[in-house]
């Protein structure tokens, strides 16, 4: 009932399975009717599938290719008053650690539908990261075009890039706009949906040529889109300075969701000020 798939259970009971709270079980289960040819998705909790059932996402699908889509609900800070056991803040981390497995997390309902619809056919392991709450803004309007690492390009400007993923999208549009708006500072802003395999080709074609690239997650600055992006950047004879605004190494106080985006400085204003501060910096040195 929590990761809302009561009506797919009564609509097909007969492809529902209830493993109950067994998490390791559950993705040793689904590797099994992999096996057997099954096109299986297993989900729960964010924290709980990338902590508790690690070692098995590790071998079973990474390492023994099982093709499993492992969905992760109310990750980053989505459980609100649920407290720091609930929080998934650090599982692209450890997703993206494992060889073979595809990390990816959609921007809002849209692209949600259109990440399920392609890992149904993708016969590789996926970890499919939702973020955010009930009603989440709206990114997509309109009909486009989504292939797994293939960010998208939303909006081009010339002095900066802002790199996001997640909920954290329409915050970056947000604060795009207001620096637009009110200081003049030009935004890029790229919804990197897939996070492994990252796509370089829009860090090159864009964010080099930028006086200021920021990637910008509901997940911790360690490990997670900031530090994927930093590893590619680190490797390049030129490139530019590299902001990181997620959630800071320290554990949450416990509160509501839209609380503790405040309390860590993820909304879309909050984002604006952070930037246009450090961008000044950059100017006037």
């Amino acid at each position: 009932t929590l990761t809302g798939l009561t009506r797919f259970k009564e609509k097909f009971p007969e492809k529902f399975l209830n493993i109950g709270i067994a998490e390791q079980n559950m993705v040793g289960i689904a590797a099994g009717m992999a096996k057997e040819g099954k096109n299986v998705f297993v989900t729960t909790y964010a924290n709980f599938l990338a902590m508790r059932a690690y070692e098995q996402i590790r071998i079973q699908l990474g390492y023994m290719g099982f093709g499993v889509k492992v969905i992760g609900t109310g990750s980053g800070l989505a459980m609100g008053m649920s407290g720091n056991t609930h929080y998934g803040i650090e599982d692209i981390a450890l997703m993206r650690a494992i060889p073979g497995l595809m990390v990816v997390s959609p921007a809002d309902g849209t692209e949600t539908t259109k990440v399920i619809r392609e890992a149904a056919e993708y016969h590789g392991p996926v970890y499919i990261r939702l973020s955010g709450t009930l009603n989440n803004p709206i990114v997509y309007t309109e009909e486009y075009l989504f292939e797994f690492g293939k960010a998208v390009l939303l909006r081009r400007g010339t002095d900066i890039s802002i790199i996001a993923t997640g909920t954290m999208v329409h915050e970056s549009l947000v604060a795009a706009d207001i620096l637009e708006k009110e200081n003049g500072i030009s935004a890029s802003v790229i919804n990197m949906h897939t996070i492994k395999p990252l796509d370089t080709s829009i860090i090159n074609d864009i964010c080099v040529h930028s006086r200021l690239a920021v990637t910008v997650e509901e997940h911790s600055v360690i490990g997670g889109l900031g530090g994927a992006v930093a590893e590619y950047l680190s490797g390049l004879s030129a490139a530019p300075r590299l902001m990181r605004i997620g959630i800071p190494d320290c554990f949450q106080k416990t509160g509501d969701y839209q609380y503790l985006l405040g309390q860590n400085g993820l909304t879309g204003p909050q984002i604006a000020e952070k930037i246009m501060a450090t961008f000044h910096a950059i100017v006037h040195t």
